[in-house]
Protein backbone atom coordinates (compact mmCIF):
# COMPACT_ATOMS: atom_id res chain seq x y z
CA UNK A 1 0.00 0.00 0.00
CA UNK A 2 2.69 2.42 -0.96
CA UNK A 3 -0.07 4.91 -2.55
CA UNK A 4 -0.67 6.25 0.93
CA UNK A 5 2.66 7.38 0.89
CA UNK A 6 2.06 9.59 -1.91
CA UNK A 7 1.48 12.92 -1.74
CA UNK A 8 -1.30 13.17 -4.30
CA UNK A 9 -3.02 10.68 -2.25
CA UNK A 10 -2.92 11.78 0.79
CA UNK A 11 -3.90 15.43 -0.32
CA UNK A 12 -7.33 14.20 -2.17
CA UNK A 13 -7.60 11.59 0.30
CA UNK A 14 -8.17 14.89 2.93
CA UNK A 15 -9.77 16.81 0.46
CA UNK A 16 -12.34 14.14 0.39
CA UNK A 17 -13.50 13.55 4.31
CA UNK A 18 -13.54 17.30 3.97
CA UNK A 19 -16.28 17.04 1.67
CA UNK A 20 -18.02 14.41 3.43
CA UNK A 21 -17.53 16.17 6.82
CA UNK A 22 -19.10 19.37 4.92
CA UNK A 23 -22.00 17.52 2.92
CA UNK A 24 -23.73 16.46 6.31
CA UNK A 25 -24.89 20.78 5.91
CA UNK A 26 -26.49 20.13 2.28
CA UNK A 27 -30.00 19.79 2.12
CA UNK A 28 -30.28 18.83 -1.65
CA UNK A 29 -29.56 15.16 -1.60
CA UNK A 30 -28.65 14.66 -5.08
CA UNK A 31 -26.03 17.14 -5.46
CA UNK A 32 -24.93 16.10 -1.71
CA UNK A 33 -25.08 12.49 -3.36
CA UNK A 34 -22.92 13.41 -6.57
CA UNK A 35 -20.77 16.18 -5.13
CA UNK A 36 -19.49 13.09 -2.20
CA UNK A 37 -18.90 10.78 -4.72
CA UNK A 38 -16.72 12.78 -7.53
CA UNK A 39 -14.41 13.80 -4.23
CA UNK A 40 -14.58 9.73 -3.24
CA UNK A 41 -13.67 8.71 -7.27
CA UNK A 42 -9.75 10.83 -6.68
CA UNK A 43 -8.12 8.75 -3.75
CA UNK A 44 -10.14 5.61 -4.64
CA UNK A 45 -8.95 6.06 -8.09
CA UNK A 46 -5.14 6.90 -7.24
CA UNK A 47 -4.83 3.69 -4.80
CA UNK A 48 -6.60 1.85 -7.78
CA UNK A 49 -3.94 2.67 -10.34
CA UNK A 50 -0.76 2.49 -8.53
CA UNK A 51 -1.51 -1.36 -7.52
CA UNK A 52 -2.19 -1.75 -10.75
CA UNK A 53 1.66 -3.74 -12.73
CA UNK A 54 1.22 -1.85 -15.67
CA UNK A 55 2.69 1.82 -16.16
CA UNK A 56 0.26 2.49 -19.05
CA UNK A 57 -2.66 1.13 -16.09
CA UNK A 58 -1.53 3.21 -13.40
CA UNK A 59 -1.60 6.41 -16.08
CA UNK A 60 -5.51 5.44 -17.14
CA UNK A 61 -6.10 5.40 -13.59
CA UNK A 62 -4.60 8.74 -12.55
CA UNK A 63 -6.36 10.49 -15.65
CA UNK A 64 -9.55 8.77 -14.37
CA UNK A 65 -9.04 10.72 -10.86
CA UNK A 66 -7.85 13.88 -13.37
CA UNK A 67 -10.92 13.72 -14.86
CA UNK A 68 -13.38 12.95 -11.33
CA UNK A 69 -11.15 16.01 -9.95
CA UNK A 70 -13.12 18.47 -12.91
CA UNK A 71 -15.77 17.03 -12.34
CA UNK A 72 -15.63 18.20 -8.36
CA UNK A 73 -14.46 21.37 -9.27
CA UNK A 74 -17.81 22.52 -11.25
CA UNK A 75 -19.73 20.66 -8.76
CA UNK A 76 -18.06 23.07 -5.98
CA UNK A 77 -18.85 25.90 -8.39
CA UNK A 78 -22.15 25.31 -8.74
CA UNK A 79 -23.07 24.56 -5.39
CA UNK A 80 -21.35 27.87 -4.32
CA UNK A 81 -23.48 29.81 -7.23
CA UNK A 82 -26.33 27.91 -6.14
CA UNK A 83 -26.06 28.87 -2.52
CA UNK A 84 -25.62 25.00 -1.54
CA UNK A 85 -21.74 25.71 -0.34
CA UNK A 86 -20.19 28.33 1.55
CA UNK A 87 -18.03 30.28 -0.35
CA UNK A 88 -15.04 30.51 1.36
CA UNK A 89 -15.10 26.45 2.01
CA UNK A 90 -16.14 26.11 -2.16
CA UNK A 91 -13.29 28.88 -3.10
CA UNK A 92 -10.00 26.53 -0.91
CA UNK A 93 -11.29 23.39 -2.05
CA UNK A 94 -11.41 24.29 -5.95
CA UNK A 95 -7.82 25.61 -5.41
CA UNK A 96 -6.81 22.03 -3.43
CA UNK A 97 -8.54 20.47 -6.72
CA UNK A 98 -6.63 22.21 -8.55
CA UNK A 99 -3.30 21.60 -7.21
CA UNK A 100 -3.84 18.12 -7.23
CA UNK A 101 -4.50 18.06 -10.36
CA UNK A 102 -1.18 20.15 -11.27
CA UNK A 103 0.11 17.11 -8.94
CA UNK A 104 -1.24 14.51 -11.03
CA UNK A 105 -0.77 16.08 -14.54
CA UNK A 106 3.20 15.96 -12.99
CA UNK A 107 2.76 12.00 -12.17
CA UNK A 108 1.32 11.31 -15.32
CA UNK A 109 3.92 13.00 -17.17
CA UNK A 110 6.81 10.56 -15.23
CA UNK A 111 5.08 7.38 -15.89
CA UNK A 112 4.64 8.83 -19.60
CA UNK A 113 8.68 8.86 -19.94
Amino acid sequence: MYYQKLAIWQRSFELSVAMYQYAEQIKDYGFRNQITRSALSVPSNISEGMERQSEQEKHRFLSIAKASLGEFKTQLMIGERSGLLNREFAKAKIKEAEEIARMIAAMMRTLSK
